[in-house]
């Protein structure tokens, strides 16, 4: 394993993210941040210039000023660059997608790393390229990362089931606001995140638009479902008054019945 420090660029386009990575290596001699950008057309120009033993590269680089927001066509145009060696390229992303996950890897992607697994952070994303440097790690971890993914990836499945179940349809915008906060609050129980604060973040959603989106899919719901279907699939006590769940009750219910199902 090699002893110096290892060189790393960063391709983010969310600022604070950046700077907390750059931040979190001046305390560390093990690594070396050599560039850092928010476009994945000057990422590619860095790789040249400056050959960085890793990468780390935002998939989403939807406030990017002068490149494309699917930081794909980074990983395509990277393998055409007439460079002697393959950098280390480890991605970090808020998107929850097996199949997704499945094409970074088939572009070249040595690790992907979920920002919003409890275990993240800029100390965790440094030393996953330390890691990476050793002979046997990078089959151990892909291997732990598919373990992870398929969890995930099982947890939605149930979930979508379960509001398909109560008439919660793919085209109700609130069905997915719904779903990534079960899913959140059954993958980070301890979290003292508002999970309301954490769909903000996700979806770049005031927390207004975000509660009435998922006020709205439980409305419809209630509407074009029968009684006796709802009863049976949503067992929970109901205001008398407004003759439904509020957004936490409903998202509260469903993170205990999802976590009793898997």
């Amino acid at each position: 394993m090699k002893s110096e420090a290892i060189t790393i660029l960063i391709i983010e386009d969310d600022i604070k993210e950046r700077n907390k990575i750059i931040e979190c290596s001046k305390s560390r001699k093990d690594v070396e941040i050599v560039a850092a950008t928010d476009s994945d057309i000057e990422g590619l120009k860095e790789v040249k210039m400056k050959r960085p033993e890793g990468i780390i590269l935002d998939i989403e680089l939807n406030n990017s000023a002068r490149g494309n927001t699917d930081s794909i066509q980074f990983l395509s145009k990277l393998k055409t660059l007439e460079i002697d060696y393959e950098p280390i390229v480890i991605v970090t992303t808020h998107i929850n997608s097996k199949r997704t996950y499945e094409v970074l890897h088939r572009n070249g992607v040595d690790l992907i790393l979920y920002k919003n697994h409890p275990k993240y952070s800029c100390d965790y994303v440094l030393n996953s390229f330390i890691n990476l440097r050793k002979d046997d790690y990078k089959r151990e971890t892909i291997s732990k990362e598919k373990e992870e993914i398929e969890e995930r990836d099982r947890i939605s499945k149930c979930i979508y089931k379960e509001l398909d179940l109560i008439g919660i349809i793919q085209k109700l915008k609130g069905r997915q606001y719904i779903h990534d906060a079960i899913l959140y609050l059954i993958e980070n129980e301890n979290s003292e995140v508002n999970v309301i604060h954490h769909l903000t973040k996700i979806h770049k959603k005031s927390g207004s638009t975000i509660t009435n989106g998922i006020q709205n899919a439980i409305i419809h719901a209630w509407r074009v479902s029968p009684f006796e279907e709802l009863s049976v699939h949503y067992d929970a006590r109901i205001n008398y008054e407004t003759g439904l769940p509020t957004p936490m009750e409903f998202i509260y219910y469903y993170v205990e019945k999802v976590k009793q199902e898997i």
